[in-house]
């Protein structure tokens, strides 16, 4: 009798036992049409406004990411705000000082345009024959000049010895003219204005930085919001893999980057 209610007593324990832990397994099984859900759900939160999931999760680290996102987006707009101050003061200089002789009709053009009157303090002429035929401008000092020059280097068999005018290497080489060097309307000249020259380079070179870390602080937005939305979905995921809330810390310093899980028991 001893040893049947012993074993009744052990079948009874194991039951109960595989009983429970059912009960367990299916209490913490999410159903699969319910769980992918909720496991995106802080990922895209933090993917859309860095820091969102993790302060869904109540998580303080999501603080960090959200400051981190307005101070990216801050920096970006002065930056943008600075880029756009400097572009708009040397086109002011370009059009009231160095192009204001040749009587300019419209304003703004090219960046290239803008960066060879940086580089060159005259456009020289386009034509400098008065007469009905065409001649190119000589002096290399100029644009123009320097386009001439460079045509010459390209197709003429000595550039320092005319060929007859209605050969082909001639005519190529005033195409080539034709096709890059500065006409009338957008001519200029910074001669007798070296001040506001130097003006227009410091200006050109404020727009230039402050373009380029502009654009960096889209690189760095960008990396806030993936690394915010992955965080939150490592968190996710552990904690619906552990049963219990998990969360993930990330910590980059001088020379040193570190990651570590929490799982409390």
């Amino acid at each position: 009798m001893k040893g049947r209610a012993a074993r009744a007593a052990c079948a009874a324990l194991l039951t109960a036992v595989q009983l429970a832990a059912q009960r367990r397994a299916s209490s913490s099984v999410v159903p699969d049409s319910v769980q992918p859900a909720s496991l995106w759900v802080r990922p895209l939160a933090s993917l859309l406004v860095p820091g969102t999931g993790q302060l869904m999760a109540h998580q303080d680290r999501g603080a960090v990411y959200l400051a981190a996102e307005i101070y990216l987006l801050a920096s970006f707009v002065q930056l943008d705000h600075e880029a756009t101050q400097q572009a708009t003061r040397f086109q002011a200089l370009a059009f009231n000082v160095a192009r204001a002789p040749y009587l300019p009709e419209k304003k703004d053009t090219v960046f290239e345009y803008y960066e060879q009157m940086e580089r060159f303090p005259e456009s020289g002429f386009y034509d400098g024959d008065p007469g009905p035929a065409f001649a190119p401008e000589l002096d290399p000092g100029t644009y123009n000049g320097s386009v001439w020059l460079l045509a010459r280097r390209t197709f003429w068999p000595d550039p320092n010895v005319q060929p007859d005018p209605m050969s082909q290497p001639y005519i190529n080489a005033l195409t080539f003219y034709w096709n890059h060097a500065i006409g009338p309307g957008y001519q200029w000249s910074w001669r007798d204005h070296s001040l506001e020259h130097e003006e227009y380079r410091a200006a050109i070179r404020r727009s230039d930085n402050a373009y380029r870390s502009a654009q960096n602080q889209i690189g760095l937005l960008l990396a806030n919001h993936v690394l915010s939305a992955v965080d939150a979905l490592i968190s996710a995921r552990l904690a619906a893999a552990a049963g219990r809330p998990a969360e993930m810390h990330s910590m980059v310093g001088w020379g040193r980057a570190q990651v570590s899980i929490t799982l409390p028991f």
